[in-house]
């Protein structure tokens, strides 16, 4: 490796991704579009092959295109928030974290709602991919939407992602310094 005392160029800084770094969460999606069966299929296969503690994926979604059966049953359930711009999205999908051992009070991993995250995570990253964005949230009627999909013993509705193409551009958004997210923590003394 050169190094420039040496007369040779000094490595190039690593960069943010470009998926990541122009991934947003849209307010206006375009109510025209249509997210298809294999586009659905391979967001899904991204969240799939999350990492998980243990293997354990500990995760399921429940996905309702827009204009079919079941999706205005998750649109009642929006708070007055999403209901703005959630039903415009080609589809809403509930996600939920295993919580509990089927039969017992025995949490199922304590790390699910984590695992959980990144198979979110990996499926708007994939979405990106593919020109779609996601705006994942939490502004719903919990209780009556985990009634209404009868969730089977053990899950937990965590949260709701919305997918589709936005419509206009990334806003403008700040984000906290780097030095801010650092928690620097006394050593041992």
């Amino acid at each position: 490796m050169s190094s420039p005392e040496a007369g040779g160029r000094a490595p190039e800084p690593p960069q943010l991704h470009p998926l990541l770094a122009t991934r947003f969460s849209p307010l206006v999606f375009d109510p025209a579009h249509r997210l298809t069966e294999a586009e659905e299929d391979v967001l899904l296969e991204a969240a799939r092959w999350a990492p998980s503690a243990g293997n354990s994926q500990p995760w399921l979604f429940h996905l309702r295109h827009r204009g079919t059966p079941g999706h205005d049953t998750l649109v009642a359930r929006l708070a007055p928030s999403s209901r703005r711009w959630a039903p415009a999205a080609s589809a809403l999908v509930v996600n939920l974290a295993h919580s509990t051992v089927e039969g017992t009070d025995w949490q199922f991993s304590e790390f699910a709602h984590y695992d959980l995250g990144q198979a979110v995570a990996h499926m708007t990253v994939q979405a990106s991919a593919m020109g779609l964005s996601c705006r994942q949230f939490r502004a719903f009627d919990l209780d009556g939407l985990t009634a209404d999909l009868r969730v089977p013993p053990g899950w937990t509705v965590v949260t709701m992602t919305a997918i589709g193409r936005a419509l206009g551009d990334d806003p403008h958004r700040e984000r906290r310094s780097l030095d801010d997210l650092r928690l620097d923590l006394p050593g041992p003394t």
